[in-house]
């Protein structure tokens, strides 16, 4: 009998691909900004509540394996599909990176020899890429167990740090100094930019749609229930630095979110709860790491990859795509460790963000053309593709120009499969 994802799996899915390394390293990034954070949060929360609203109404009417690649291939045809599909994968094994450098991150905290060991932050976030590659490979029902147990523990420490801030609220405890930085159209831009990356994977419930359990109507309840409670959690954590951590030290730490908890319990939990952090990013590098594997499946299936990467291996999974997404991923964060971890992990999701949004705005357009019988859906579309427009300028140049030349760098492969077809 196949083994599918059920809706908690699911959920957890959702929940677990957002809710992971960027919270736990975003709070350094965005400390600089001040205030403009919020309004970027405020701008991100609505636009991901836009693309929710638009993947539950495709994910119920085309419950088909790859998501966006999907979509874009039924409204556009297979170039359109391809293009998604192949931007997609990008972001999904160079955001994963990221992801691992996080796991890195965060246990540097607890052994401060990584960050002084020449190679070895290096050789543990890839060790760690290809432990969760096997676990996925044995099957998305064991991918799913991991997913739910990782989830429960990465939110624990959130929702302290949330309570905490609540308390030092209520009892009018001294607030962190006003960083005092200007509200500009950049700094909310670039706010709108970094935070979107806290809500990449909303759309996961839809990549895998052939291997969940009712897909109608899960992944609708799944990606709406997810980003929702998913702002909430985000929100929180950002008014509680910014009332109660100091810029300087929210920006200077590899793991705020221990830091924040340390200042005010004791040394003693940040270690803890940095433990809860690298459980959480390694949690989140699961759940990407079988996104990322499914979209080249999807695209071998749909004619427009190589057929090789569409062979299942003996558990029903993409094994094939799993040892080439994971080879890559591997590959760019090992060419990228010269680079300190915060550093590392601000440029490697800015590429993938800027990747990944062409993916988003074509799957918002194709809903535009399949749900035109629709109002809601159709308007929750155009303020997706406004979003992500917005969302692209406020990257920089230098991360749309490294992302435009990885997703031209499947052309190419695009027209040789299209070839080798039609010989």
């Amino acid at each position: 009998m196949e083994r599918k994802l059920g809706y908690w799996a699911l959920l957890a899915l959702v929940i677990g691909n957002m809710v992971g390394s960027g919270i736990y390293i975003l709070p350094a990034q965005l400390a600089p900004l001040g205030w403009n954070q919020f309004a970027g949060w405020g701008i991100t929360i609505v636009g991901a509540l836009a693309l929710a609203r638009v993947f539950s109404a495709l994910g119920a009417r085309l419950p088909l394996a790859g998501g966006p690649y999907a979509y874009a291939t039924a409204a556009f045809g297979p170039l359109a599909g391809f293009t998604t599909a192949w931007a997609y994968w990008v972001m999904s094994w160079v955001g994963n990176a990221a992801v691992a450098v996080a796991v890195v991150s965060a246990l540097s905290l607890i052994f401060p020899a990584l960050g002084t060991t020449t190679g070895a932050p290096a050789l543990l976030a890839v060790a760690c890429v290809w432990i969760v590659t096997l676990i996925n490979i044995r099957g998305v029902r064991e991918a799913g167990r991991l997913q739910e147990v990782t989830v429960v523990l990465k939110l624990l420490p959130l929702v302290a740090l949330i309570g905490i801030a609540v308390w030092l609220w209520l009892t009018g405890s001294p607030r962190a100094p006003d960083p005092a930085v200007p509200f500009t159209a950049d700094n909310i831009a670039l706010a709108a930019g970094l935070t979107f990356w806290g809500f990449l994977g909303l759309e996961a419930a839809t990549v895998p749609a052939d291997k969940v359990e009712n897909p109608g109507r899960n992944i609708a309840r799944a990606t709406m229930m997810g980003v929702i409670l998913t702002g909430l959690v985000y929100f929180g954590i950002s008014f509680a630095f910014a009332l109660y951590m100091p810029v300087s030290e929210a920006a200077a730490s590899p793991a705020p979110i221990a830091s924040f908890l340390g200042r005010y319990l004791g040394g003693d939990v940040a270690i803890a709860v940095a433990l809860f952090a690298a459980i959480s990013a390694f949690g989140t590098l699961n759940g990407w790491v079988l996104v990322q594997a499914e979209m080249p499946w999807a695209m071998a299936k749909g004619g427009v990859f190589p057929a090789w990467f569409g062979v299942e291996g003996k558990h029903g999974t993409p094994v094939r795509s799993h040892l080439v997404s994971s080879g890559l991923l591997s590959g760019i964060t090992l060419l990228n460790y010269q680079k300190g971890m915060t550093d590392l992990f601000g440029f490697i999701a800015s590429v993938s963000l800027s990747a990944g949004l062409v993916a988003y705005l074509m799957a918002a357009l194709a809903a535009l053309r399949i749900a035109r019988d629709s109002t809601l859906t159709l308007l929750a579309a155009l303020v997706a593709v406004a979003f992500f427009c917005w969302a692209e300028y406020g990257l920089g140049g230098e991360a749309i120009t490294y992302a435009a030349l990885l997703i031209a760098a499947g052309l190419p492969v695009y027209l040789w499969v299209r070839n080798a077809r039609a010989s």
